[in-house]
């Protein structure tokens, strides 16, 4: 989880919440050899102990990096904070690189080639947000640009999602934004076409952002004066959200679920086109009970009061995430057992993680 905290001078840094027990000394590049081989990942990507050895001045650096981007001391870090860098970011930073050098050979020299778009399917709460801000840096330490974006930035507007409420009455799942149909299909599909054009330089584009905090919570799109501009040349666009690579399935298995899916679920017959077509290349973060959603959601928002800022109460967390909960009992298991919607399977990294949100061996 990441915090931001104000600076003496002002400004706003971020630190990366982990649990700070015993601290270890990882100036032993030895011994971080031998942790970095005993992670849940390396098998699953393909970096063997040798690879490993003959790039560890890359893993020193990219843990050096991030301990300076969560304002980690790199010399005295808890093992929980250890086993987050070395287990679970550098480890997916490296299939990232992977992936984008198999993108790339695909074209010959001199070919305009268009970024690598990494979609990022998680649940609410799970960290992706952290994760892919972890992999954002790195990709810019190491002088490629990246874009990020969320399936967040495509809610629809204020008034669009009241025009979806008022079209659906009674239906809670389409009450707030979250699920499938309350997203504006239409701007994903252009402002991911733009993206993925942005292959030269001085090539500029704004990317679309969501105010949660406006209308009292209810939300709104942000005023595209606040958007953030990207320029070109890409190398990785990272997209992601809790529902990205959702299937529809057929009628009676979601009115087994909740009746209420049935117009979710026929909505998002049109999710494929307007998002899953444009991925690459993806990582799936899988969990292994989808109430950890209201565990993880109900932390931050105590956070967030402990901390002195609006937060809602607990009440208000079971009836938020009850929102979303009857989606993942739907898709999560045709997700985890098929892969996202369109993929290429040897192109799929599945990240099992537990309820501290750290990557585990799968069953």
């Amino acid at each position: 989880m990441v915090h931001d905290y104000a600076t003496t001078n002002g400004t706003s840094k971020r630190c990366l919440a982990l649990p700070t027990t015993k601290t270890v000394d990882v100036s032993s590049v030895s011994d971080l050899f031998e942790f970095i081989c005993s992670g849940p990942l390396v098998d699953k990507i393909g970096i063997t102990p040798q690879r490993v050895g003959q790039s560890i001045d890359k893993w020193l650096l990219y843990g050096s990096q991030l301990c300076r981007l969560f304002q980690l001391n790199e010399l005295k870090l808890t093992i929980p904070q250890k086993a987050r860098l070395y287990h679970y970011y550098i480890p997916v930073f490296i299939w990232c690189e992977d992936q984008i050098a198999l993108h790339n050979s695909k074209f010959k020299d001199g070919d305009d080639v268009p970024p690598l778009v990494i979609g990022f399917s998680a649940p609410q709460g799970c960290g992706k947000t952290t994760l892919v801000f972890a992999l954002d840096y790195l990709f810019k330490t190491t002088k490629k640009k990246s874009a990020t974006i969320s399936i967040d930035d495509f809610y629809l507007t204020a008034q669009g999602q009241a025009e979806l409420r008022e079209k659906n009455p009674g239906n809670a799942l389409l009450e707030y934004r979250g699920n499938s149909g309350s997203h504006d299909l239409q701007l994903s599909v252009e402002t991911l076409e733009a993206l993925t054009k942005l292959t030269k330089e001085g090539i500029k584009m704004k990317v679309p952002r969501y105010d949660k905090s406006a209308y009292s919570g209810r939300g709104d799109r942000a005023d595209s004066s606040t958007w953030p501009e990207v320029e070109g040349p890409l190398t990785v666009i990272l997209f992601e959200g809790w529902m990205l690579g959702f299937k529809p399935l057929p009628a009676d298995v979601v009115k087994a679920v909740d009746p209420q899916l049935e117009i979710v679920n026929k909505n998002l017959e049109a999710y494929y086109d307007a998002w899953d077509k444009y991925i690459d290349a993806w990582v799936v973060i899988k969990i292994q009970d989808p109430s950890y959603v209201y565990r993880w959601r109900l932390q931050a928002e105590i956070a967030m009061r402990q901390a002195g800022k609006a937060g809602m109460s607990d009440e208000e967390v079971n009836d938020f995430v009850s929102r979303y909960l009857p989606a993942y009992k739907a898709y999560l298991p045709t997700l985890y057992a098929e892969g996202p919607s369109g993929s290429d399977p040897d192109r799929v990294l599945a990240i099992d993680i537990d309820e501290e949100r750290n990557p585990i061996l799968a069953n």
